[in-house]
């Protein structure tokens, strides 16, 4: 199955399982909030799906640890036959928390659902779960199960590093640093379903950089990214081998 299929961004999502010791009790809130990301193109595990700009919109809503939240991918070239069109919907529910007793050690579970509208490419379901330590760099593993199309897994390993005032693009408006790196690996029926090879191995490995600020109430991220396909199969298998990519991200919470 070759899925013209971002997930949870793996290594942002690493970090905020890593903060999630908490330092004191607090009244239990309902947080939502809104995003909308803008990206030179759209790479999901090493998979260039579109080489050009993108809008990718999202909404959540937490409470007690317990997040629910959807993401589409808006594509916005005229090169393809999908321009103004969504060709992904994706559906998260997640839990994330503290290990109870060992408060350095972050876990996550949770499922997606993957939708393709406007597409003839049949939707699917992932089981995820995650583990994180609270210690310099974040190191993280996720793990990616689909249960439904094409049974097969795919792991995450990585480690991110932020800065919360690195420079000031104007006074009180401070600019951080975050930089995270990850790595990759596909089981071979994960493998055979998404790039048409045979075996597991390490696929890919992202490099990336963001700029996060805020304006009034709106936080805003730069961000930069460098992608290399590691396996020799799955670089045969793709007409990419190294991928930049370049964007802005906005989001509000309330």
């Amino acid at each position: 199955m070759n899925k013209s299929i971002l997930l949870l961004p793996t290594t942002l999502l690493c970090l905020s399982i890593a903060g999630l010791c908490p330092a004191g009790p607090e009244e239990p809130t309902v947080e939502v909030e809104v995003t909308a990301d803008f990206f030179s193109k759209y790479v999901w595990r090493g998979q260039n799906l579109v080489d050009d700009w993108v809008l990718q919109p999202g909404a959540s809503a937490s409470y007690k640890g317990l997040t629910a939240s959807i993401w589409g991918n808006l594509e916005l070239t005229d090169e393809t036959d999908h321009e103004g069109e969504f060709t992904e919907i994706d559906y998260t529910l997640d839990y994330s928390a503290a290990v109870p007793g060992v408060e350095a050690l972050g876990f996550s579970v949770g499922v997606i659902y993957y939708d393709f509208p406007n597409t003839d490419v049949a939707g699917t379901t992932e089981l995820y779960w995650g583990l994180s330590l609270d210690v310099p760099a974040s190191p993280c593993v996720t793990v990616y199960h689909d249960i439904d199309e094409v049974d097969g897994t795919y792991a995450s390993l990585s480690v991110g590093h932020s800065v919360e005032n690195v420079f000031e693009i104007a006074p009180d408006v401070p600019v951080g640093l975050e930089a995270g790196a990850s790595i990759g690996w596909g089981s071979s029926d994960y493998n055979e379903g998404y790039w048409s090879t045979d075996g597991s191995g390490l696929n890919d490995l992202v490099l990336s950089i963001a700029l996060p600020f805020e304006i009034a109430g709106v936080s805003v991220t730069p961000s930069a990214s460098y992608i290399a396909l590691l396996s020799s199969d799955v670089r045969d298998a793709s007409s990419d081998e190294d991928i930049f990519v370049a964007g802005v991200g906005f989001a509000k919470g309330f």
